[in-house]
């Protein structure tokens, strides 16, 4: 691949698509495009709603050319759909362009400007990380749903078995039950739930109380320490893919690490320093030794 000229206009619009006043100005962007959308839920005058139109107009304007931007800075054009982000953006921009406004397909142009939005993810790096950590992490939290449904099961048959003459509504069949127990592991109003057959079955706290501990404090921990987990995996790889803002990130740390050993140095520069054979409060200290040659 030949290197661009530092003059040449290709060589300008990659500059100008990786400069951070670009990528802070279409975030500005984006977020009046979704202040633009939840305006248009409040009852507003005509108007405005011409002001608003015109507005969104100018938006998805600025949106194309902020597309072509990226894609004419790309060197090797095929490139630039080797990105799935890149793909997703230009999508969004195309379907805003289509005039479908005063269409059957109305309720398709509002959704497709709500989802521009999304376009903050492409965007921001960090927001990438997250979002690719979560789908990386879904293979995993698969097995770890199956587990949390095997005991939805097992105790939602158990709960409709004992309960059900209690409370019908909350116990009827499996699949109430599942719900109640749902309620019961979001902590909404569940001691409720369990005094009331506690008035029938007056051990029935051991039944909540582990399913408790098993579904919310070792299940959903679990989740948690999964998606942690792939998170630094993806942080780990976005900086070996990206080695200038590794660089800065250890850079960081080094700087961090010399300020804790300079506080340390500082603290014990600041003590008080004990010196051998201090003299006790009272006695009156001891001259040195003088050799026999020294003496007047």
């Amino acid at each position: 691949m030949t290197e661009l000229s530092p003059h040449s206009w290709q060589a300008k619009l990659d500059r100008l698509r990786s400069h951070r006043a670009f990528e802070a100005f279409i975030i500005i962007i984006i977020i009046a495009s979704a202040l633009l959308v939840g305006v248009k839920t409040y009852p507003i005058p005509e108007w405005m709603i011409l002001v608003i139109d015109g507005l969104d107009l100018l938006i998805t304007l600025i949106f194309v050319v902020e597309i072509s931007v990226r894609f004419l800075g790309e060197s090797r054009k095929r490139d630039f759909f080797k990105n799935g982000w890149n793909i997703f953006d230009t999508l969004i921009v195309a379907v805003s362009l289509i005039p479908i406004d005063d269409t059957d397909m109305a309720l398709v142009a509002r959704l497709v400007r709500v989802f521009r939005v999304l376009r903050m993810i492409s965007i921001i790096p960090e927001l990438r990380i997250l979002l690719n950590s979560l789908l990386q992490a879904l293979p995993r939290l698969g097995y770890v749903a199956a587990l949390i449904f095997i005991i939805f099961y097992i105790y939602a048959a158990t709960g409709s078995l004992f309960f059900e003459k209690i409370n019908p509504t909350l116990w009827g069949n499996i699949a109430v039950s599942m719900l109640t127990l749902f309620r019961v592991m979001t902590f909404e109003d569940w001691t409720d739930v369990m005094y009331e057959t506690m008035a029938v079955y007056s051990f029935s706290w051991i039944f909540y109380l582990s399913f408790i501990f098993l579904t919310t404090f070792a299940f959903l921990n679990m989740v948690i320490g999964i998606v942690v987990n792939v998170l630094e995996e993806e942080q780990a790889k976005a900086d070996t893919d990206n080695p200038e803002r590794s660089s800065l990130r250890n850079l960081h740390d080094e700087i961090q690490d010399v300020r804790v050993i300079l506080e340390r140095l500082e603290a014990r520069l600041d003590a008080p320093s004990v010196q051998l054979g201090d003299v006790p409060a009272g006695s009156k200290p001891k001259s040195p030794p003088v050799a026999p040659g020294e003496r007047g």
